[in-house]
Order: structure tokens, then sequence, then C-alpha cells
């Protein structure tokens, strides 16, 4: 059974080789230039198995894993909360809108701050959280066009979707075989739709609501739609132990 340190790896490998044409101008590798903080996550959260519920998101924000490496990477969550902080190193090529300042980023990313803050007000502590959840992101790469905008891996070109999802349903396969979840959930649709086509058989699968700031659902009620999707998977939470983190 692989190491997850070892899946990631091979899927850092793997995407390396990958080529992406117009609109996309630029592409983020953080298990390149942000492993450092990276492996700090997989090694303290993901060494032990088995887990009940593998949450799966989509790829890295620009103010998430972008700059920390980890999914949903927000820096205060993950420094504070996560206690993870690690040096990251710059990309080969940014864009200007998009710079890489690591740890010293400025911006909160609001699905992050969401995300951990729930898992914060939820749990307590990250040691509990991960007690019963893993989170992996599906794609570990992140799209820029040239106006800076964000392109999610759905809207790539079929071509360059066949061999990109070809690596990251492997990878995730492996993740699955390696923590033994009762239940694999992708975080948005797009997540789900991956999660579906690689679910081992006795696993059971579904979808939570993603808590993009893009989505009005998630803005209004995200806590309480995400912990229903969650419920209707069977998963049992325990007492929340503070108030949730603010979107703001």
């Amino acid at each position: 059974m692989a190491r997850l340190s070892t899946i990631a790896r091979d899927l850092r490998r793997d995407t390396a080789r990958l080529e992406f044409g117009p609109p996309v101008a630029f592409v983020y590798h953080p298990l390149e230039y942000a492993w450092a903080p990276h492996a700090q996550y997989l090694e303290r959260y993901g060494s032990s198995a088995p887990r009940e519920v593998i949450l799966v998101g989509m790829n890295p924000g620009p103010f998430g894993m972008a700059q920390t490496g980890v999914p949903f990477g927000e820096v205060a969550m993950v420094r504070d909360w996560l206690g993870i902080e690690a040096p990251v190193r710059q990309p080969t090529r940014v864009h200007p809108r998009r710079p890489v300042t690591g740890f010293a980023c400025p911006r909160s990313e609001v699905s992050g701050r969401r995300f951990w803050g729930w898992a914060r007000a939820r749990f307590g502590t990250a040691e509990r959280f991960f007690e019963q959840f893993f989170v992996w992101n599906y794609c570990p790469l992140l799209f820029v066009e040239a106006s800076g905008r964000n392109r999610t891996p759905d809207k790539l070109p079929a071509v360059e979707q066949r061999a990109l999802f070809a690596a990251c349903d492997r990878a995730l396969e492996r993740c699955i075989d390696a923590l033994s979840p009762r239940v694999v959930a992708g975080l948005g649709r797009f997540a789900e739709s991956r999660v579906r086509r690689v679910i081992p058989e006795g696993v059971v699968t579904g979808g939570v609501l993603h808590p993009s700031p893009a989505n009005p659902r998630a803005n209004a009620s995200w806590v309480r739609d995400a912990e229903r999707d969650l419920r209707r998977l069977g998963i049992k939470l325990p007492p929340s132990r503070k108030s949730p983190v603010k979107p703001g």
C-alpha cells in the first residue's frame, strides 16, 4: 500500500509532463513549489488508516492551496489551526495578478476559511477532525488565463482533460486504497462526478455542497447544507464545539 506522499509525488510527476494551450496562459504546480507544507500536511494528517470519509475538492484556489500547498489552504487556518507552515518557493512563471507569496499572502481564501472554520467549530481540534476525515484535491494544478481569471479543469478542452484526468483518477484511486474509507464525497458537482468514476465497489459515494463564495447557496447556508449532505451519506458528526468562522 503506497503512502500518500508517494502518491502525491507520482501525481506531481505525471501532471508536470502535461501541456495546456490557450486560453490557459499560466499553470501553477503547488506540489512542486509548495511541496514542503504539502508534505507536512500528508505526514501529519494522512499517515494513518483507515478513515471513515475522504472529501475530494476540485483544484487549488489562487489564495489557498496555490499559496500553502494544502487543500482549501487559507493561510491563517493552515498556519494557526492545522499547525502547518513551511517555506514556499517561487513558481517558474506567475501571472502578475496572481503572485505566490506563500504564508505571507495577505488575501484570505473564502472557501478555505469557510471549510476549515466549519471543521474547527464542529471538531475543536484538527487531530479530531482527521480521525474521521481526510481532504484530497482531485487536480493539483491551478490554471490561470492571460486576464488573470481562473480556468477550472472542467472547462479545459477534451484532449487536455483526458491526459490530466487519467493521472488524477489514478492518484485518487490510490488514495482511496491507502485510506480504506467507507464514504468518498466530492465537494461540488465536478469532484463528485470524478469520484463516481473511480469509486470501488462497496464504498458509499456522493456529493457535498462546495463552500465557494461564487455559490449563493453556500453564502446563505453552507454549514447547514453541507452537514445535511454529510448526514444523508450516513456520516455522524460530533456536537459543535463553537461558532464557525464567518466567511467575511
